[in-house]
Protein backbone atom coordinates (compact mmCIF):
# COMPACT_ATOMS: atom_id res chain seq x y z
CA UNK A 1 0.00 0.00 0.00
CA UNK A 2 1.42 3.34 -0.32
CA UNK A 3 2.76 5.99 1.30
CA UNK A 4 0.38 7.97 0.26
CA UNK A 5 -2.75 6.49 1.56
CA UNK A 6 -1.01 5.69 4.29
CA UNK A 7 -0.95 9.88 4.89
CA UNK A 8 -4.38 10.22 3.57
CA UNK A 9 -5.97 7.94 6.48
CA UNK A 10 -4.54 9.28 8.75
CA UNK A 11 -4.98 13.00 7.99
CA UNK A 12 -8.51 11.78 7.63
CA UNK A 13 -9.10 10.23 11.02
CA UNK A 14 -7.71 13.47 12.37
CA UNK A 15 -9.97 15.91 10.48
CA UNK A 16 -12.63 13.87 11.78
CA UNK A 17 -11.04 13.65 15.53
CA UNK A 18 -11.09 17.53 15.86
CA UNK A 19 -14.77 17.60 14.64
CA UNK A 20 -14.88 17.09 18.74
CA UNK A 21 -12.37 19.49 19.72
CA UNK A 22 -14.41 22.51 20.67
CA UNK A 23 -16.69 20.36 22.46
CA UNK A 24 -13.88 18.98 25.15
CA UNK A 25 -10.42 18.73 26.21
CA UNK A 26 -8.08 16.71 24.37
CA UNK A 27 -7.79 13.79 26.92
CA UNK A 28 -11.69 13.29 26.41
CA UNK A 29 -11.82 13.17 22.52
CA UNK A 30 -9.01 10.92 22.70
CA UNK A 31 -11.76 8.78 24.19
CA UNK A 32 -14.48 9.51 21.93
CA UNK A 33 -12.59 9.54 18.35
CA UNK A 34 -10.46 5.86 19.36
CA UNK A 35 -13.01 4.32 20.75
CA UNK A 36 -15.35 4.90 17.65
CA UNK A 37 -12.71 4.20 15.70
CA UNK A 38 -12.08 0.57 17.75
CA UNK A 39 -15.78 -0.31 16.84
CA UNK A 40 -15.98 0.38 13.37
CA UNK A 41 -12.83 -2.11 13.41
CA UNK A 42 -14.33 -4.52 15.52
CA UNK A 43 -17.71 -4.26 13.10
CA UNK A 44 -15.77 -4.52 10.03
CA UNK A 45 -13.74 -7.83 10.95
CA UNK A 46 -16.87 -9.29 12.08
CA UNK A 47 -18.60 -8.53 8.92
CA UNK A 48 -15.55 -9.81 6.75
CA UNK A 49 -15.53 -13.02 9.10
CA UNK A 50 -19.31 -13.51 8.51
CA UNK A 51 -18.96 -13.51 4.82
CA UNK A 52 -16.57 -15.74 4.87
CA UNK A 53 -18.61 -18.50 6.51
CA UNK A 54 -21.58 -17.57 4.05
CA UNK A 55 -19.41 -17.25 0.43
CA UNK A 56 -20.68 -21.03 -0.22
CA UNK A 57 -23.84 -20.20 0.02
CA UNK A 58 -23.58 -16.97 -1.22
CA UNK A 59 -25.14 -14.50 1.17
CA UNK A 60 -24.04 -11.14 2.24
CA UNK A 61 -23.88 -10.69 6.01
CA UNK A 62 -25.93 -7.64 5.64
CA UNK A 63 -28.90 -8.63 3.94
CA UNK A 64 -30.03 -11.41 6.57
CA UNK A 65 -32.78 -11.03 7.93
CA UNK A 66 -32.65 -11.26 11.28
CA UNK A 67 -36.44 -11.99 12.11
CA UNK A 68 -36.45 -14.71 10.24
CA UNK A 69 -36.43 -18.53 11.25
CA UNK A 70 -33.56 -19.07 8.94
CA UNK A 71 -31.89 -15.74 9.30
CA UNK A 72 -31.91 -17.14 13.09
CA UNK A 73 -30.46 -20.00 12.48
CA UNK A 74 -27.45 -18.25 10.16
CA UNK A 75 -27.06 -16.14 12.71
CA UNK A 76 -26.75 -18.69 15.92
CA UNK A 77 -24.25 -20.43 13.66
CA UNK A 78 -22.06 -17.40 12.80
CA UNK A 79 -22.29 -16.02 16.71
CA UNK A 80 -20.83 -19.19 17.63
CA UNK A 81 -18.07 -19.21 15.46
CA UNK A 82 -16.89 -15.59 15.79
CA UNK A 83 -17.15 -15.90 19.19
CA UNK A 84 -14.49 -18.87 19.79
CA UNK A 85 -12.58 -16.87 17.07
CA UNK A 86 -12.81 -13.54 17.25
CA UNK A 87 -13.52 -13.27 20.66
CA UNK A 88 -17.20 -10.93 20.19
CA UNK A 89 -20.30 -11.17 17.72
CA UNK A 90 -22.24 -8.34 16.30
CA UNK A 91 -25.45 -8.76 14.54
CA UNK A 92 -25.85 -7.26 11.12
CA UNK A 93 -27.88 -4.71 12.91
CA UNK A 94 -25.29 -3.97 15.26
CA UNK A 95 -22.47 -3.19 12.85
CA UNK A 96 -20.89 0.55 13.14
CA UNK A 97 -22.38 0.83 9.21
CA UNK A 98 -25.96 0.22 10.30
CA UNK A 99 -25.78 2.11 12.82
CA UNK A 100 -23.92 5.27 11.83
CA UNK A 101 -26.65 4.89 8.45
CA UNK A 102 -29.82 4.90 10.92
CA UNK A 103 -28.37 8.34 12.68
CA UNK A 104 -27.80 10.12 9.82
CA UNK A 105 -31.05 8.63 7.88
CA UNK A 106 -35.09 9.98 7.72
CA UNK A 107 -36.79 9.51 10.35
CA UNK A 108 -39.94 9.29 7.79
CA UNK A 109 -38.12 6.32 6.64
CA UNK A 110 -39.67 4.20 9.46
CA UNK A 111 -36.05 3.84 10.96
CA UNK A 112 -35.44 5.42 14.40
CA UNK A 113 -32.43 8.08 13.99
CA UNK A 114 -31.79 8.32 17.39
CA UNK A 115 -29.14 5.95 17.59
CA UNK A 116 -27.09 6.93 21.09
CA UNK A 117 -29.26 4.30 23.43
CA UNK A 118 -28.95 1.55 20.92
CA UNK A 119 -24.82 2.12 20.31
CA UNK A 120 -24.48 2.24 24.06
CA UNK A 121 -25.99 -1.00 24.14
CA UNK A 122 -23.95 -2.34 21.58
CA UNK A 123 -20.60 -0.97 23.22
CA UNK A 124 -21.78 -2.80 26.38
CA UNK A 125 -22.48 -5.76 24.98
CA UNK A 126 -19.31 -6.02 23.11
CA UNK A 127 -18.08 -5.88 26.95
CA UNK A 128 -19.81 -8.37 28.61
CA UNK A 129 -17.33 -11.34 29.70
CA UNK A 130 -19.22 -14.31 27.84
CA UNK A 131 -18.60 -17.68 30.52
CA UNK A 132 -16.73 -20.50 29.74
CA UNK A 133 -14.86 -18.95 26.76
CA UNK A 134 -10.95 -18.16 26.54
CA UNK A 135 -11.89 -14.35 25.60
CA UNK A 136 -14.50 -14.06 28.94
CA UNK A 137 -12.33 -10.78 30.41
CA UNK A 138 -10.49 -9.03 27.21
CA UNK A 139 -13.50 -7.04 26.27
CA UNK A 140 -14.42 -5.26 29.93
CA UNK A 141 -15.31 -2.54 30.38
CA UNK A 142 -12.96 -1.23 27.00
CA UNK A 143 -15.63 1.28 26.28
CA UNK A 144 -16.29 2.62 29.88
CA UNK A 145 -14.91 6.09 28.93
CA UNK A 146 -17.48 6.61 26.33
CA UNK A 147 -20.39 8.29 28.31
CA UNK A 148 -22.68 9.11 25.17
CA UNK A 149 -25.30 10.80 27.67
CA UNK A 150 -22.18 13.27 28.65
CA UNK A 151 -23.71 17.25 28.89
CA UNK A 152 -20.31 17.76 27.12
CA UNK A 153 -21.60 16.39 23.37
CA UNK A 154 -24.82 19.04 23.52
CA UNK A 155 -27.27 20.65 25.67
CA UNK A 156 -30.03 18.34 24.14
CA UNK A 157 -30.67 14.63 23.00
CA UNK A 158 -30.97 15.82 19.52
CA UNK A 159 -28.00 17.42 19.60
CA UNK A 160 -26.18 14.86 21.20
CA UNK A 161 -27.81 12.52 18.52
CA UNK A 162 -26.33 14.95 15.78
CA UNK A 163 -23.07 15.46 16.84
CA UNK A 164 -22.32 11.44 17.23
CA UNK A 165 -23.93 10.66 14.11
CA UNK A 166 -22.07 13.20 12.24
CA UNK A 167 -18.35 11.53 13.63
CA UNK A 168 -19.91 7.82 13.16
CA UNK A 169 -21.08 9.07 9.76
CA UNK A 170 -17.25 10.34 8.25
CA UNK A 171 -15.75 7.67 9.94
CA UNK A 172 -18.05 4.91 7.97
CA UNK A 173 -16.89 6.25 4.82
CA UNK A 174 -12.58 5.41 5.53
CA UNK A 175 -11.92 2.06 4.36
CA UNK A 176 -9.78 0.21 6.79
CA UNK A 177 -8.81 -2.50 4.04
CA UNK A 178 -8.78 -4.84 6.89
CA UNK A 179 -7.66 -8.00 3.88
CA UNK A 180 -3.92 -6.14 3.87
CA UNK A 181 -4.01 -5.74 7.64
CA UNK A 182 -0.52 -7.73 9.43
CA UNK A 183 1.50 -6.01 11.86
CA UNK A 184 4.73 -7.89 10.73
CA UNK A 185 4.49 -6.44 7.38
CA UNK A 186 4.72 -2.69 7.71
CA UNK A 187 3.40 -1.38 5.19
CA UNK A 188 0.46 -3.32 4.85
CA UNK A 189 -0.27 -2.03 8.46
CA UNK A 190 -2.49 0.70 7.49
CA UNK A 191 -4.81 0.93 10.28
CA UNK A 192 -2.67 0.04 13.23
CA UNK A 193 -0.10 3.26 11.81
CA UNK A 194 -3.15 5.74 11.57
CA UNK A 195 -3.78 4.24 14.98
CA UNK A 196 -0.64 4.97 16.40
CA UNK A 197 -0.43 8.37 14.58
CA UNK A 198 -3.63 9.76 16.69
CA UNK A 199 -2.41 8.42 19.79
CA UNK A 200 0.60 10.46 19.48
CA UNK A 201 -1.40 13.45 18.66
CA UNK A 202 -2.87 13.61 21.09
CA UNK A 203 -0.09 12.97 23.29
CA UNK A 204 1.56 15.86 22.03
CA UNK A 205 -1.53 17.91 22.31
CA UNK A 206 -2.51 17.03 26.09
CA UNK A 207 0.93 18.05 27.82
CA UNK A 208 2.77 16.46 30.72
CA UNK A 209 -0.11 13.99 31.45
CA UNK A 210 0.25 12.56 27.83
CA UNK A 211 3.63 10.93 29.05
CA UNK A 212 1.11 8.31 31.20
CA UNK A 213 0.41 6.29 28.11
CA UNK A 214 3.31 7.33 25.31
CA UNK A 215 6.44 6.77 24.58
CA UNK A 216 7.53 9.17 21.63
CA UNK A 217 7.79 6.93 18.17
CA UNK A 218 11.66 7.07 17.78
CA UNK A 219 12.40 6.07 21.60
CA UNK A 220 10.08 3.27 21.17
CA UNK A 221 12.08 2.24 18.22
CA UNK A 222 15.45 2.26 19.97
CA UNK A 223 14.49 0.33 23.04
CA UNK A 224 12.76 -2.37 20.44
CA UNK A 225 15.64 -2.89 18.35
CA UNK A 226 17.90 -2.85 21.53
CA UNK A 227 15.64 -5.46 22.87
CA UNK A 228 16.01 -7.82 19.49
CA UNK A 229 19.32 -7.84 17.81
CA UNK A 230 20.04 -11.01 16.51
CA UNK A 231 16.50 -12.47 16.90
CA UNK A 232 13.66 -12.83 14.60
CA UNK A 233 11.92 -14.81 16.61
CA UNK A 234 10.53 -14.14 20.59
CA UNK A 235 8.88 -16.31 23.04
CA UNK A 236 7.36 -13.37 24.93
CA UNK A 237 7.90 -9.53 25.03
CA UNK A 238 7.24 -7.67 28.07
CA UNK A 239 6.60 -4.10 29.42
CA UNK A 240 5.44 -3.68 33.11
CA UNK A 241 4.21 -0.11 32.23
CA UNK A 242 3.04 -0.13 29.49
CA UNK A 243 0.68 2.62 28.51
CA UNK A 244 -1.20 2.33 25.38
CA UNK A 245 0.85 -0.66 24.45
CA UNK A 246 2.95 1.23 21.73
CA UNK A 247 6.18 -0.15 23.00
CA UNK A 248 4.73 -3.75 22.90
CA UNK A 249 4.18 -3.57 19.04
CA UNK A 250 7.35 -1.54 18.09
CA UNK A 251 9.07 -4.69 19.18
CA UNK A 252 6.71 -6.92 16.93
CA UNK A 253 7.88 -4.50 13.88
CA UNK A 254 11.28 -5.93 14.08
CA UNK A 255 10.83 -9.45 14.52
CA UNK A 256 9.45 -11.78 12.61
CA UNK A 257 6.77 -13.66 15.27
CA UNK A 258 6.27 -12.64 18.86
CA UNK A 259 4.75 -15.72 20.63
CA UNK A 260 2.82 -13.82 23.47
CA UNK A 261 2.79 -9.87 24.74
CA UNK A 262 2.34 -9.49 28.45
CA UNK A 263 1.77 -6.10 30.01
CA UNK A 264 0.34 -4.03 33.01
CA UNK A 265 -0.74 -0.18 33.47
CA UNK A 266 -2.06 0.93 36.42
CA UNK A 267 -4.18 3.88 34.90
CA UNK A 268 -7.68 2.26 33.63
CA UNK A 269 -8.47 4.63 31.03
CA UNK A 270 -4.67 3.85 29.37
CA UNK A 271 -5.31 -0.27 30.37
CA UNK A 272 -8.50 0.37 28.20
CA UNK A 273 -6.51 2.39 25.41
CA UNK A 274 -3.71 -0.15 25.10
CA UNK A 275 -6.07 -3.32 25.08
CA UNK A 276 -7.85 -1.45 21.49
CA UNK A 277 -4.61 -1.16 20.39
CA UNK A 278 -3.24 -4.36 20.53
CA UNK A 279 -6.48 -5.78 18.92
CA UNK A 280 -6.63 -3.04 16.09
CA UNK A 281 -3.42 -3.85 15.32
CA UNK A 282 -4.62 -7.74 14.56
CA UNK A 283 -2.61 -9.06 17.76
CA UNK A 284 -5.14 -12.04 18.53
CA UNK A 285 -6.65 -11.73 21.55
CA UNK A 286 -5.44 -15.09 22.75
CA UNK A 287 -1.77 -13.77 22.43
CA UNK A 288 -1.47 -10.85 24.58
CA UNK A 289 -1.97 -10.75 28.24
CA UNK A 290 -2.73 -7.27 29.75
CA UNK A 291 -3.15 -6.53 33.28
CA UNK A 292 -4.52 -3.25 35.35
CA UNK A 293 -2.88 -2.74 38.28
CA UNK A 294 0.44 -1.29 40.02
CA UNK A 295 3.10 -3.02 38.96
CA UNK A 296 5.32 -3.02 41.97
CA UNK A 297 2.79 -3.23 44.84
CA UNK A 298 0.54 -6.04 42.97
CA UNK A 299 2.48 -7.61 39.85
CA UNK A 300 0.52 -9.51 37.37
CA UNK A 301 2.40 -11.98 35.44
CA UNK A 302 5.95 -12.80 38.30
CA UNK A 303 5.37 -16.37 37.42
CA UNK A 304 6.75 -15.29 34.15
CA UNK A 305 10.28 -15.01 32.66
CA UNK A 306 10.71 -12.53 29.54
CA UNK A 307 12.46 -12.80 26.75
CA UNK A 308 12.47 -9.17 25.88
CA UNK A 309 11.40 -6.31 27.87
CA UNK A 310 10.76 -2.64 27.35
CA UNK A 311 10.33 0.52 29.91
CA UNK A 312 9.28 3.84 29.91
CA UNK A 313 8.37 3.91 33.56
CA UNK A 314 6.66 7.49 35.48
CA UNK A 315 10.11 8.83 35.99
CA UNK A 316 11.09 9.48 39.61
CA UNK A 317 7.27 8.08 41.02
CA UNK A 318 6.55 7.57 44.44
CA UNK A 319 6.00 4.49 45.86
CA UNK A 320 5.51 2.62 49.52
CA UNK A 321 8.64 1.27 49.63
CA UNK A 322 7.12 -0.82 52.18
CA UNK A 323 9.27 -2.57 54.77
CA UNK A 324 7.62 -5.61 53.85
CA UNK A 325 9.13 -5.38 50.49
CA UNK A 326 12.35 -6.61 51.86
CA UNK A 327 11.07 -9.85 51.62
CA UNK A 328 9.81 -9.88 48.39
CA UNK A 329 12.18 -11.81 46.03
CA UNK A 330 12.40 -8.85 43.31
CA UNK A 331 14.27 -6.76 46.24
CA UNK A 332 15.28 -9.24 48.91
CA UNK A 333 18.67 -9.71 47.58
CA UNK A 334 19.53 -5.85 47.56
CA UNK A 335 19.87 -5.63 51.05
CA UNK A 336 18.11 -1.80 50.36
CA UNK A 337 14.56 -0.33 49.18
CA UNK A 338 14.67 2.30 46.66
CA UNK A 339 13.26 5.33 48.14
CA UNK A 340 10.00 6.15 48.24
CA UNK A 341 10.01 9.69 46.44
CA UNK A 342 12.37 7.74 43.74
CA UNK A 343 10.95 4.51 42.31
CA UNK A 344 13.29 4.27 39.46
CA UNK A 345 15.63 1.73 40.86
CA UNK A 346 12.38 -0.20 42.17
CA UNK A 347 11.39 -0.81 38.36
CA UNK A 348 14.79 -1.59 37.45
CA UNK A 349 14.83 -4.94 40.68
CA UNK A 350 11.05 -5.55 39.45
CA UNK A 351 12.15 -5.95 35.35
CA UNK A 352 15.56 -7.52 35.95
CA UNK A 353 13.77 -10.19 38.65
CA UNK A 354 11.50 -11.17 35.54
CA UNK A 355 14.27 -10.80 32.82
CA UNK A 356 14.81 -14.57 30.96
CA UNK A 357 18.56 -15.84 31.17
CA UNK A 358 18.68 -15.18 27.43
CA UNK A 359 16.73 -12.25 27.52
CA UNK A 360 17.50 -8.05 27.12
CA UNK A 361 15.78 -5.74 28.93
CA UNK A 362 15.87 -1.69 27.95
CA UNK A 363 14.61 1.02 29.80
CA UNK A 364 14.30 4.45 29.87
CA UNK A 365 14.82 6.67 33.07
CA UNK A 366 15.86 10.05 34.43
CA UNK A 367 20.10 10.58 34.65
CA UNK A 368 19.66 10.58 38.55
CA UNK A 369 19.85 6.93 38.52
CA UNK A 370 23.22 7.03 37.23
CA UNK A 371 25.22 8.85 39.99
CA UNK A 372 22.44 9.17 43.15
CA UNK A 373 23.87 8.24 46.72
CA UNK A 374 22.48 6.78 49.59
CA UNK A 375 19.86 3.43 48.54
CA UNK A 376 20.17 3.88 45.27
CA UNK A 377 24.33 3.63 45.23
CA UNK A 378 24.08 0.52 47.15
CA UNK A 379 21.92 -1.04 45.19
CA UNK A 380 23.53 0.23 41.92
CA UNK A 381 26.88 -1.34 42.87
CA UNK A 382 25.26 -4.38 43.78
CA UNK A 383 24.01 -4.73 40.16
CA UNK A 384 27.33 -3.57 38.86
CA UNK A 385 29.64 -5.27 41.45
CA UNK A 386 27.58 -8.70 42.47
CA UNK A 387 25.37 -9.50 39.53
CA UNK A 388 27.36 -7.75 36.33
CA UNK A 389 24.10 -7.53 34.41
CA UNK A 390 24.74 -3.55 33.12
CA UNK A 391 25.17 -3.84 29.36
CA UNK A 392 25.08 -0.04 27.94
CA UNK A 393 24.14 3.20 29.53
CA UNK A 394 22.83 5.30 26.10
CA UNK A 395 22.40 9.27 27.04
CA UNK A 396 19.69 10.86 25.29
CA UNK A 397 18.59 14.22 24.38
CA UNK A 398 16.75 16.75 26.25
CA UNK A 399 13.25 17.71 25.30
CA UNK A 400 12.26 14.53 23.06
CA UNK A 401 9.31 13.21 25.56
CA UNK A 402 5.86 15.09 25.67
CA UNK A 403 5.64 14.58 29.48
CA UNK A 404 9.28 16.50 30.44
CA UNK A 405 12.14 18.41 29.07
CA UNK A 406 14.32 16.75 31.12
CA UNK A 407 17.46 15.05 29.34
CA UNK A 408 16.90 11.16 30.10
CA UNK A 409 19.08 7.79 29.54
CA UNK A 410 18.72 4.35 28.50
CA UNK A 411 20.05 1.46 30.47
CA UNK A 412 20.42 -1.86 28.92
CA UNK A 413 20.97 -4.69 31.03
CA UNK A 414 21.54 -8.82 30.43
CA UNK A 415 21.48 -11.63 32.47
CA UNK A 416 24.12 -13.16 30.44
CA UNK A 417 26.30 -10.94 28.96
CA UNK A 418 28.37 -11.53 25.64
CA UNK A 419 31.06 -8.97 27.04
CA UNK A 420 31.50 -9.45 30.67
CA UNK A 421 34.39 -7.26 31.46
CA UNK A 422 33.41 -4.06 29.89
CA UNK A 423 30.25 -1.70 29.91
CA UNK A 424 29.54 0.45 26.55
CA UNK A 425 28.69 4.03 27.60
CA UNK A 426 27.37 6.26 24.41
CA UNK A 427 26.38 10.28 24.43
CA UNK A 428 23.59 10.69 22.00
CA UNK A 429 22.35 13.78 23.98
CA UNK A 430 23.81 16.33 20.96
CA UNK A 431 22.14 13.71 18.10
CA UNK A 432 18.79 15.48 17.73
CA UNK A 433 17.06 17.43 14.74
CA UNK A 434 15.20 20.53 16.20
CA UNK A 435 11.56 20.70 14.79
CA UNK A 436 9.48 23.50 16.54
CA UNK A 437 9.59 23.22 20.48
CA UNK A 438 10.50 19.71 20.42
CA UNK A 439 13.77 17.42 20.32
CA UNK A 440 13.12 14.83 17.67
CA UNK A 441 15.41 12.00 17.40
CA UNK A 442 15.90 10.90 13.59
CA UNK A 443 16.57 7.52 12.17
CA UNK A 444 20.18 7.93 10.74
CA UNK A 445 20.66 8.72 15.22
CA UNK A 446 19.18 5.53 16.00
CA UNK A 447 20.93 4.20 13.36
CA UNK A 448 24.40 5.74 14.67
CA UNK A 449 23.23 4.29 18.28
CA UNK A 450 22.11 0.72 17.27
CA UNK A 451 25.16 0.53 15.01
CA UNK A 452 27.51 1.41 18.30
CA UNK A 453 25.98 -0.64 20.57
CA UNK A 454 26.31 -3.51 18.28
CA UNK A 455 30.12 -3.21 17.35
CA UNK A 456 30.56 -2.03 20.62
CA UNK A 457 32.96 0.78 19.49
CA UNK A 458 34.74 3.64 21.09
CA UNK A 459 34.15 6.64 18.73
CA UNK A 460 35.60 10.28 19.33
CA UNK A 461 33.24 12.73 21.63
CA UNK A 462 30.40 9.59 21.19
CA UNK A 463 31.23 6.62 22.94
CA UNK A 464 33.26 4.99 25.34
CA UNK A 465 33.86 0.83 26.29
CA UNK A 466 34.94 1.25 29.83
CA UNK A 467 36.64 -1.54 31.55
CA UNK A 468 34.87 -2.85 34.90
CA UNK A 469 37.76 -2.16 36.92
CA UNK A 470 37.66 1.92 35.32
CA UNK A 471 33.94 1.68 36.44
CA UNK A 472 35.08 0.90 40.35
CA UNK A 473 37.26 3.39 39.88
CA UNK A 474 34.76 5.97 39.73
CA UNK A 475 32.82 4.44 42.82
CA UNK A 476 30.34 2.82 40.57
CA UNK A 477 28.77 6.00 39.28
CA UNK A 478 27.61 6.21 35.87
CA UNK A 479 28.04 9.87 35.26
CA UNK A 480 28.11 9.68 31.19
CA UNK A 481 30.94 12.24 30.99
CA UNK A 482 33.04 10.37 33.23
CA UNK A 483 33.65 8.43 30.74
CA UNK A 484 32.84 10.07 27.51
CA UNK A 485 34.85 12.97 27.13
CA UNK A 486 32.86 15.22 25.15
CA UNK A 487 34.79 18.81 26.28
CA UNK A 488 35.33 21.13 23.06
CA UNK A 489 38.63 23.43 23.11
CA UNK A 490 37.82 26.92 22.27
CA UNK A 491 39.66 28.75 20.05
CA UNK A 492 40.45 32.08 21.26
CA UNK A 493 41.42 34.98 19.29
CA UNK A 494 43.71 36.99 21.27
CA UNK A 495 43.98 39.77 18.24
CA UNK A 496 40.19 40.11 18.67
CA UNK A 497 39.87 40.29 22.00
CA UNK A 498 42.27 43.25 22.12
CA UNK A 499 40.44 45.34 19.65
CA UNK A 500 37.00 44.41 22.03
CA UNK A 501 38.35 45.81 25.06
CA UNK A 502 39.97 48.88 23.29
CA UNK A 503 36.42 49.55 21.70
CA UNK A 504 35.13 49.25 25.21
CA UNK A 505 37.47 51.71 26.56
CA UNK A 506 37.06 53.98 24.25
CA UNK A 507 33.41 53.93 24.95
CA UNK A 508 33.70 54.05 28.13
CA UNK A 509 35.91 57.62 27.74
CA UNK A 510 32.79 59.03 26.00
CA UNK A 511 30.58 57.93 28.82
CA UNK A 512 32.49 59.60 31.47
CA UNK A 513 32.77 62.51 29.42
CA UNK A 514 29.11 63.20 29.60
CA UNK A 515 28.77 62.23 32.84
CA UNK A 516 31.34 64.52 33.92
CA UNK A 517 29.70 67.54 31.38
CA UNK A 518 26.16 66.83 33.15
CA UNK A 519 27.44 67.00 36.50
CA UNK A 520 29.17 70.31 35.81
CA UNK A 521 25.30 71.51 34.62
CA UNK A 522 23.82 70.25 37.73
CA UNK A 523 26.84 71.54 39.98
CA UNK A 524 27.36 68.28 41.69
CA UNK A 525 30.59 65.95 42.37
CA UNK A 526 31.50 63.50 39.53
CA UNK A 527 31.41 59.67 40.65
CA UNK A 528 34.98 59.45 39.59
Amino acid sequence: MSKEKKKSLKQQLWNIANTLRGKMGADEFRNYILGFIFYKYLSDKMKHYANEILSEDDIDYLNINENTDQGIQYIEFIKEKSIDTLGYFLKPSELFCQISMRGNGDASSGNDPFILEDLSNILRYIEQPIEGKKSKHYFEHLFEDLDLNATKLGRTKEAKNALIANVLSHINHIDFDLKNQSLYTQEHDILGDAYEYLIEQFASGSGKKSGEFYTPQQVSKILAKLVTIGKTQLKSAYDPTCGSGSLLLRIAKEVDNISNFYGQELNRTTYNLARMNMIIHDIDYQQFDLRQEDTLEHPQHIEHRFEAIVANPPFSAHWSADPLHKKDQRFSQYGKLAPKTKADFAFIQHIIYQLDDNGTMAIVLPHGVLFRGAAEAHIRKYLLKDKNYLDAVIGLPANIFYSTSIATCILVFKKCREDNKHILFIDASREFKKVKAQNIITDSHIDKIINTFINRTSLNKYSYLATLDEVRDNDYNLNIPRYVDTFEEENIDLDTIAHTLKALDNEMKVTDSELKKFCTELNISTPF
